[in-house]
C-alpha cells in the first residue's frame, strides 16, 4: 500500500492520461510484459503536473541514450536499484537485464560480484561506480574513477553518472512514498537487495 493514492486515470487531465498511456506503452516494450501497477510512480507525480511534465521528458532522453553497452546499463542501473532497496526498481530492473542479456545466475551474483568469476574486470568497476554513487555518502574515489576512464570516454562517463543517479532519484522517490514492486518479475528470478552495511565498519563501496 502505498503512502498515498496516486491520480487514478478518470481523475487524471487529457494531458496526464496521455502520459500515462505513452508511459504503459513504452515500459510494455521494455519489460516485455504488463502488470497493473506498472506505472504506480508515474500516477505519483500526477499530483503535480508540471513535474510529471518534466520527469517524462528526463525519462524520454534517458531512452535514447546509447552511447554505452546495455550490460553497462543493465549492471549500473540493477546494482543501484539493489543498494537503494527499492522494491519496484529491483523488480522491474530485473526484468530488463534479462531482456538485454543478463543471465538468473548473473542477477543472483550481485551482492556477492567482486569475487564472482561471472563479471569482467570492466563490469566490477562499473558496478562499484554503482555502489560507490548510490552509498551515503558517495564514496568514488579518484583511484576508480582513473579506472573507469582507461575503459570508457568522457561522454560515456557522463552517460553512466546520469544512468546511477537518476536510478537513485527513482528508487528513493518510491521508496518515501511505499512503492511496491509491480510484477514484472513475477514468476522469475529477481536480484536481491544489497545488504546494509554496518556504520562502523569502514568498508568503502561495501555491498
Amino acid at each position: 500500500m502505498t503512502r498515498i493514492a496516486g491520480v487514478s486515470r478518470q481523475d487524471a487531465g487529457p494531458t496526464v492520461k496521455l502520459a500515462y498511456w505513452f508511459t504503459r506503452r513504452h515500459m510494455a516494450r521494455l519489460a516485455g510484459r504488463e502488470t497493473e501497477q506498472m506505472i504506480e510512480p508515474v500516477t505519483m507525480y500526477a499530483h503535480v503536473p508540471g513535474v510529471l511534465r518534466a520527469y517524462g521528458m528526463l525519462e524520454q532522453a534517458t531512452a535514447k541514450l546509447k552511447r554505452l553497452d546495455e550490460r553497462y546499463r543493465a549492471l549500473a542501473e540493477l546494482k543501484a536499484a539493489t543498494v537503494t532497496q527499492c522494491e519496484y526498481c529491483i523488480d522491474l530492473g530485473s526484468q530488463i537485464a534479462r531482456r538485454w542479456g543478463l543471465s538468473d545466475d548473473e542477477l543472483l551474483a550481485l551482492p556477492s560480484y567482486r569475487t564472482s568469476a561471472l563479471f569482467t574486470d570492466v563490469d566490477k568497476l562499473v558496478l562499484d561506480y554503482a555502489v560507490g554513487m548510490s552509498s551515503t555518502p558517495v564514496t568514488v574515489t579518484d583511484t576508480l574513477f582513473a579506472k573507469l576512464r582507461e575503459h570508457f570516454d568522457d561522454a560515456q562517463l557522463v552517460e553512466l553518472t546520469h544512468l546511477i543517479a537518476l536510478e537513485n532519484l527513482r528508487g528513493r522517490f518510491n521508496l518515501a512514498l511505499g512503492v511496491p514492486a509491480a510484477g514484472f518479475s513475477e514468476g522469475m528470478t529477481c536480484a536481491v537487495p544489497a545488504p546494509v552495511p554496518h556504520p562502523t565498519r569502514g568498508d568503502e563501496g561495501t555491498n
